[in-house]
């Protein structure tokens, strides 16, 4: 079974259901650790989820929505990524973000999002988990499929329609490149003078490359 960070491992360690909301909110949270870890992002299903907690689908749903915000919850993840991304795309297009551009303003918001308290610990241990574990991996990958990719390939394509959305795609798996490279650089490596620098620096540095993957000249036939 895979290795879950440290923040998803305390909540799965509380065994027992507690009567009312709590204790069956509890028991899904549990239920959907354990499929995530066994079947992956993509193989777990809010049916399967349901199953392993006892309770009826539309109960899942009542509590969490979406399976990313459950897998957000279950992971203690105080942000649902597509969330943020949807918001931070709104504001570059009412002209409240970065006088960068789209791509500094992506470095911004997710270089806040991970340096604050209550994401750091968790993004990092799924983020080490995943280079130590190949089912942490496979979680790892859905999930940022489904939750990251999408919305930047949304974007990628909003702005190259004719590309299509084999392109789109291409686009949005070169930002993923960029920013889990600053990621590990940043944090998990810690590797000077990326590990220092402010994240105004680097959303200046960083942004205008995720600027060509989205809308740029990308040397692809």
């Amino acid at each position: 079974m895979t290795e879950l960070p440290e923040g998803a491992r305390a909540g799965r360690a509380r065994g027992g259901r507690r009567a009312g909301d709590s204790g069956t909110r509890e028991a899904i949270l549990d239920a959907a650790r354990r499929q995530f870890a066994d079947h992956g992002y993509d193989g777990a299903t809010i049916r399967g989820i349901a199953a392993d907690a006892a309770v009826d689908p539309a109960l899942v749903h009542h509590f969490y929505g979406t399976k990313e915000r459950l897998f957000a919850a279950a992971m203690r993840l105080p942000v649902v990524p597509s969330e943020v991304l949807t918001a931070a795309f709104a504001e570059v297009a009412d002209g409240q973000g970065s006088e960068g551009g789209l791509g500094e303003h992506l470095v911004a918001m997710a270089l806040t999002v991970w340096e604050s308290t209550e994401v750091r610990g968790v993004f990092l241990g799924l983020l080490r988990s995943a280079l130590t574990s190949e089912q942490a991996a496979d979680m790892f990958r859905g999930f940022i499929t489904d939750a990251i990719l999408g919305p930047v390939a949304a974007v990628a394509r909003s702005r190259h329609p004719a590309g299509g959305a084999d392109e789109a795609a291409y686009r949005a798996g070169a930002v993923a490149t960029q920013m889990l490279g600053l990621a590990m650089s940043r944090y998990v490596i810690k590797l000077e003078p990326i590990a220092s620098a402010s994240a105004a620096e680097l959303a200046a540095t960083v942004g205008p490359t995720l600027d060509r993957y989205l809308t740029g000249p990308i040397g692809r036939p």
